[in-house]
This record gives structure tokens, sequence and C-alpha cells, in this order.
């Protein structure tokens, strides 16, 4: 992967050089961008869709991962690139210091794929939730993705739960976030006539 970081290189031929490697690498390289606590808009759509496609089809078993073409033609330059990888790395090195293999129900054959997949759509539609402007939506849904890939790559069905616990996060972030809006929009309505007298 050095020459990513020397020129542009397109989203498809990243995945199929690290394809060797699993889902969870592919995934991990592409959560990145999602880990800051600033929404990315409409980016976070077309990531979330991405990551369910990933997910449904690590969850059925496939070997070699496909994404969609208008996805997989997207050039992006070697800052980018290099960007990328080198959170990845970091993100490798600290799951190192803390996973080990252990409740390997979870991570091990069909199953661990299973359970890695149907959290990588779940965290995937989280992700594309629209919500522009409110801080750690991408956020929240994106540990969900980071905790499933390194359980699965260290064997740490630990870090799976972990994983699954995110998505509980993720939710009751989101349902204190509508519940604002739902209380601010209220109380806005109630103070309207009162405004315009």
């Amino acid at each position: 992967m050095e020459d990513a970081r020397e020129r542009k290189l397109t989203v498809q031929e990243v995945v199929d050089r690290l394809a060797e490697g699993s889902y969870a690498f592919v995934c991990l390289l592409f959560t990145i961008p999602f880990l800051q606590p600033i929404s990315l808009g409409p980016l976070s759509a077309i990531g979330g869709l991405t990551f369910a496609v990933l997910g449904w089809q690590w969850a059925r078993g496939r070997e070699v991962p496909w994404i969609p073409r208008r996805i997989g033609n997207m050039h992006l330059n070697g800052k980018i690139w290099a960007s990328l990888l080198s959170g990845c790395q970091k993100i490798l090195k600290t799951g190192k210091k803390f996973a080990r293999p252990r409740l390997q129900y979870f991570v091990q054959g069909a199953r661990g794929d299973f359970f890695a997949g149907v959290l990588m759509i779940i965290g995937g539609v989280l992700i594309s939730v629209p919500f522009p402007g409110i801080p750690f939506n991408n956020t929240f849904p994106a540990m969900v993705i980071v905790f499933a890939c390194i359980g699965w790559l260290e064997k740490d069905g630990l870090f799976t739960i972990f994983g699954a616990a995110w998505i509980l996060v993720s939710l009751l972030y989101f349902a204190l976030i509508f519940g604002l809006v739902f209380f601010l929009g209220a109380k806005a309505l109630s103070w309207l006539p009162e405004f315009l007298r």
C-alpha cells in the first residue's frame, strides 16, 4: 500500500489490494473519516450504504468484498490515503494492546463472520441517519464497526460484544436528539401565538 501514499488510487483498487487481508481491514480503513465528532453530511449516507453492503456480504460469507461501482471509481489523492492508512495503523496498534483471544464463540468461523457482518450493517445504517450539524452522529455508529473489526481480527469476542453495546449508545444518543428536537419544536409552537400577538 506504499504507492497509495504517492499517487491517486481509486477506492476499488485499494479494496482489491486489501481484500486478501479481510473485510475487517477494508472496513477499518474506511471508518477513519467517521470517527471525528463533526458530521460529514451527504458523505454519511454514501459511507453508511457502503458499510451496509460490505456487512451484508460479510455476513453471507462472500470471500471477496464488492462495492458499488460509483463508489469504487472514486479517486482519492495520496495525502488522503496516507491519512487513512495512518489512522488505521493507530487503531490496530491500540486494539492489540487491549484485545486478546477470548469468548471466541462470537468470532470464529461462519458464525464470527455473521456477527461481524450484522454489526457492520447496523453500524452502516446508523451512520447514514441524516443528522446534519449534530456532533458525534457518525462517531458512535463508527465505533460499532471499529470494535467489530478488531474483535474479528484479534479473535476477541468481548470486543464484538462491546461493538453491540455501541449500537445501544448510538440509539440512546439519537433518541435524545429526537427528544430535544421534539421538545424544542413543541415549545416553539406554543410560543408562536404569543409572539404573533
